[in-house]
């Protein structure tokens, strides 16, 4: 993506401006702000793949834009089921946007499956590109459509598009080697050609990208080639498109810089290269694979060169021990998971609460309890991050707002372990590891100095004048205890998860002792020099929004519908969750109404009212989805009228 200029445009996140042209000779123009599009199709008709090639074209040409990938929750689901239906929302615009959308302007069904579970989400006059050599009576009679929807006038309030997908590309590739099979395969190429016309966005990038993925097979590279440039040949010949569409690239919505497409995951592992690289340490990952956190231990697998090591672990208790292991041994240590993996580290984390030593506890959020929705997003792991080990076992907790925050989000959590020699939870979720958008690539001399300093020799005097070396000797500034690596001549030290006494670290049953350290720990955490938390109220509103983690952007999205409604509304995200900063005691009771939306039942809110009794109202949603901008509106507007 280019270098953009200014800042971010304070439009609203829902509108759609257009205009025509038509060049001579050619098919209409329209001129769009923004567009909302949906892939979906079965989950082996690679919807996923078209999205993500379709959203690198949309920021290789400039535009803002926010991806929800939205996967089936089985492995493999049967064919043609609504169960079995993946698809892939992006929505791209000429502005500074913030969501995904909440209804798609186009959806591409390649199957009855996938417009029956898409088709609630549309607004009318919406397009719908069906791939009809797909509605046989079978397929449509196994998700309950009794006739055709093609043809009994259901979807006569929409603009569609009937293309027969599959014959198409089976035609477009007969001169090539291939079975039927083989052939149909390449369809979702087809589509992605035919919406790269109507969207006119750049073609160089996928034609490298199927080069390179299938370099192995250049017959295979070569038909997907020659499916992608049949569909954009099809939209430009076809009578059944006659307008396609521009949106601009959006040169006033972001700052100067080089800007690239990434997904929170991505940019989750990318920040923890950028800190063990600050900090001077190498960084390991001990993880056991579980969906959605997978992907960091994937592209960490590839940074060897960065002096990274993962260790694919045989459970998730194996890959924080070796986790836990490596950050005594003077490794940026960090360990991978979603809720139920961080159940089973709790043991282990208090473990690293007792030893005070650094290690990232990095919890990709889902749908629970238990094993519950795989796939689906959720943030509901708060309270178990906030409390769930044995004893008083505080840790600091980080939360990122966006996808490309999550970089950022790495780096805190990572100073915060290291300066303090805490555990640290970093708490994303689904929707922000999947999801993309673009981020800006910092500059080097803007990433913060994380450098340590391990102990070299004795910290402590008795009274006989004896030097010798106490592990739990604490920094005055920060309550810290030294960190030493094992080797280092003089530094012997016992380890271990039982009482340890103040400054020797010997065990300790002594009633009085534990007391001290146990407050000590507390105190440690409650010290973390974290930033105040911002206010954007620019009309001394009387009800402010708070939240945190992945809701930013459906809450901004939603405050600033309200506000150019004419409506008067504070907004406030945390990215600490503990320490909570400083100033949001007199924050919360500066105003008459606070609001928590969260994707859960109420976790955040339930802490707000605890520790600063104000009457925090919730406003929660547990589905597997991400908020709507509408549906938090129109939520927002009713407690500022009630």
């Amino acid at each position: 993506m280019t270098s953009q200029v200014s800042s971010p445009a304070e439009q609203a996140d829902e509108t759609v401006v257009g205009e025509q042209r038509k060049e001579p000779g050619a098919k209409d123009v329209r001129r769009l702000d923004r567009v909302i599009i949906r892939f979906a199709g079965d989950s082996g008709d690679g919807m996923q793949l078209t999205g993500d090639r379709f959203t690198s074209e949309t920021a290789s040409f400039g535009n803002d834009l926010s991806t929800l990938p939205n996967f089936p929750a089985e492995i493999r689901a049967p064919a043609g089921t609504l169960p079995g239906v993946s698809s892939f929302q992006l929505h791209f615009a000429d502005h500074d946007i913030l969501t995904p959308g909440d209804a798609p302007n186009v959806l591409v069904a390649m199957n009855p499956a996938a417009l029956k579970a898409n088709i609630a989400d549309l607004p009318r006059g919406a397009e719908i590109i069906v791939n009809t050599d797909e509605f046989t009576k079978r397929a449509m009679q196994k998700v309950g459509y009794a006739a055709s929807p093609l043809e009994d006038g259901s979807l006569d309030g929409y603009s569609l598009h009937p293309v027969p997908l599959t014959t198409l590309t089976v035609e477009a590739l007969k001169d090539f080697d291939l079975s039927r099979k083989e052939a149909e395969r390449s369809k979702n190429m087809f589509a992605l050609g035919l919406l790269s016309w109507m969207y006119h966005r750049p073609t160089e990038g996928t034609e490298k990208f199927l080069r390179t993925k299938f370099a192995k097979k250049p017959e295979i590279a070569e038909a997907n080639l020659a499916a992608y440039r049949a569909g954009w040949n099809f939209g430009e010949t076809t009578e059944d498109f006659a307008v396609s569409y521009e949106i601009a690239p959006a040169t006033k919505a972001f700052p100067v810089g080089t800007y690239r497409n990434i997904s929170g995951n991505l940019a989750l592992s990318y920040g923890l290269v950028a800190a063990s690289r600050q900090a001077d340490l190498p960084l390991f990952l001990g993880s056991y694979p579980i969906t959605p956190a997978s992907d960091i231990l994937h592209e960490l697998s590839k940074h060897k060169n960065f002096g990274v090591r993962t260790f694919q672990a045989e459970d998730e208790i194996a890959g924080i021990g070796a986790a836990l292991g490596a950050a005594f041994g003077g490794s940026l240590a960090v360990t991978t998971t979603s809720g139920p993996g961080v159940a089973l580290k709790s043991e282990t984390i208090g473990l690293a609460v007792s030893l005070e030593l650094p290690l990232l506890v990095i919890d990709i959020q889902r749908g629970g309890p238990s094993t519950g929705l795989p796939t689906k997003t959720e943030q509901a792991d708060l309270l178990q991050a906030m409390f769930g080990r044995n004893g008083e076992a505080p840790v600091p907790i980080v939360a990122p707002r966006t996808p490309a925050d999550c970089f950022d989000a790495a780096l805190e959590a990572a100073r915060i372990a290291l300066t303090y020699r805490t555990p640290v939870l970093l708490l994303s979720d689904g929707y922000l590891a999947n999801g993309s958008e673009p981020w800006r690539i910092p500059e080097l001399d803007e990433l913060p100095d994380l450098t340590v300093q391990f102990a070299q020799g004795p910290n402590h005097t008795l009274d006989d004048g004896t030097e010798v070396f106490w592990p739990y000797k604490r920094d005055p500034q920060t309550l810290a205890r030294p960190w030493a690596v094992p080797g280092t001549p003089g530094l012997e030290h016992r380890i271990g998860g039982i009482e340890k006494e103040d400054g020797t670290g010997n065990i300790s049953y002594a009633p009085a002792n534990h007391d001290f350290m146990v407050r000590t720990r507390q105190a440690k955490i409650d010290g973390i020099d974290v930033p105040d938390i911002e206010v954007d109220d620019p009309h001394e509103a009387r009800t402010l929004v708070l939240g945190w983690g992945s809701t930013y952007g459906p809450i901004t999205a939603a405050v600033r519908r309200l506000r150019t409604a004419g409506e008067s509304i504070a907004q406030a995200h945390l990215r600490h969750l503990n320490p909570f900063p400083r100033n949001l005691g007199a924050v919360l009771k500066a105003y008459d109404k606070v609001v928590i939306p969260e994707m859960n039942l109420g976790q955040l809110a339930l802490l707000v009212r605890a520790k600063y009794l104000v009457d925090a109202h919730s406003y929660n949603q547990v589905n597997g989805m991400p908020f709507k901008a509408e549906q938090l509106a129109t939520a927002l507007k009713e407690a500022i009228d009630g």
